[in-house]
């Protein structure tokens, strides 16, 4: 047993299915264990290291900043804060941004949004759909359509009901008068890779325009570049504008940082005023500081163009290895989701992936996640591929 197994055994919670591997250090795409051997890390911190390991001027600027002022709690206005939240609302549309730590905090601050707004009303209830991930919050249990994160947890908040992802008869039927929004990931991560289509979203606007319902956006995994645009949802649909758009993972390479934004029609983004919302953490002067210098690199450097040849590069690479243990290949940017056939078992794959020095990240029990860092070459791609080759072959 390795010093770190035992400390962890001994002193952290169990709440994760950790992998046999302690991790020291990382660089670009790769990381190191301790005994130097070394990894193609095509998980990136699950969608989360959108440049990389240590990535120089990321480090540069939280160093600056951490130097310069850390923490003022929301009591007090600061310029990175600030500096963030337009380039947010440039990217995104008209509208305000609320900073917190996380995806689940971010989730959290959609439904309160929606509740607020339908307090008078009673429509406090959101349309979620199967196989969504909302977090591990009490709301976002609730909201998530997947059995196995609620159990032990009742009684969960109530207000939720999920219907088929892409079933959009089964949404306009499930409308009432206690409807307040529909939640949805224009591709779910965790659920397995799967992409809405274009037809899907434009359906859901409408039904949302028709009962004056919000259509919120939960792109915690999907958003800031790994689709190839800045919005996920707009390398489905571009033409379909969202109520709210929830973000985190990618959003600062690493450091703890999640983000809500709501749109100025109808006064949206003002509705949780003084007292109603409140994160002692979020939008720190640090976090956002290496929030802005993400988003501008990712500008700089092409990363989302490179995104989408780097992910079709891989998915053709996938689809032509002809493998029998291989189902489907979905693909949109760089995330990808190798759907394995009947009796192939996810885990068994990523952990054979691991063997050979790639780190991937398994979807339930049968698809396979690639969800690597943005700036990835056609050299490093190519390099995974040849791993993958060797597992599924």
């Amino acid at each position: 047993m390795s010093d770190l197994t035992s400390l962890y055994s001994d002193y952290v919670m169990p709440t994760y299915g950790r992998f046999d591997l302690d991790i020291a250090r990382g660089a670009g795409v790769r990381v190191w264990d301790f005994a130097g051997k070394e990894y193609l890390d095509f998980g990136a911190g699950i969608a989360v290291c959108s440049l990389g390991h240590a990535h120089p001027e990321i480090t540069e600027a939280i160093s600056k900043q951490a130097a310069t002022l850390v923490h003022t709690s929301n009591l007090y206005r600061t310029q990175p804060q600030a500096e963030l939240a337009r380039r947010l609302v440039e990217i995104t549309g008209p509208g305000k941004v609320f900073f917190c730590n996380s995806g689940a905090e971010a989730n959290e601050g959609l439904i309160k949004i929606t509740r607020k707004r339908g307090a008078e009303s009673g429509r406090y209830e959101m349309i979620t759909f199967a196989n969504s991930f909302h977090g591990r919050t009490m709301a976002g249990i609730s909201a998530t359509a997947q059995e196995k994160v609620k159990k032990g947890f009742a009684p969960l908040l109530e207000g939720f009901v999920h219907w088929p992802y892409g079933d959009l008869a089964a949404v306009r039927a499930a409308v009432g008068p206690k409807t307040g929004a529909i939640l949805v990931e224009p591709v779910q991560g965790e659920g397995g890779i799967h992409i809405a289509t274009a037809e899907f979203l434009r359906g859901l606007r409408e039904i949302c325009d028709e009962h004056g319902l919000l259509l919120l956006f939960d792109e915690i995994q999907c958003g800031l570049g790994r689709t190839g645009d800045w919005c996920g949802w707009k390398s489905v649909a571009p033409d379909v504008m969202p109520d709210g758009v929830s973000w985190a993972k990618g959003i600062a390479n690493g450091f703890p940082l999640g983000a809500f934004w709501a749109t100025a029609k109808e006064g949206l983004c003002d509705t949780l005023g003084p007292g109603t919302h409140g994160s002692t953490y979020g939008g720190n002067p640090v976090a956002c500081a290496a929030g802005l210098k993400v988003l501008e690199i990712v500008e700089r450097d092409g990363l989302l163009a490179n995104a989408v040849t780097q992910g079709a590069r891989l998915a053709k690479a996938i689809r032509g290895l002809g493998s029998a243990k291989v189902e489907e290949v979905r693909c949109l940017g760089l995330m990808l989701g190798i759907q394995l056939q009947e009796g192939v078992v996810a885990l068994d794959v990523v952990k054979a992936l691991m063997a050979e020095g790639l780190l991937t990240i398994p979807a339930g029990e049968r698809v396979v996640r690639l969800l690597p860092p943005l700036n990835i070459t056609a050299a490093e791609a190519d390099e995974a591929v040849e791993v993958l080759a060797k597992v599924l072959g």
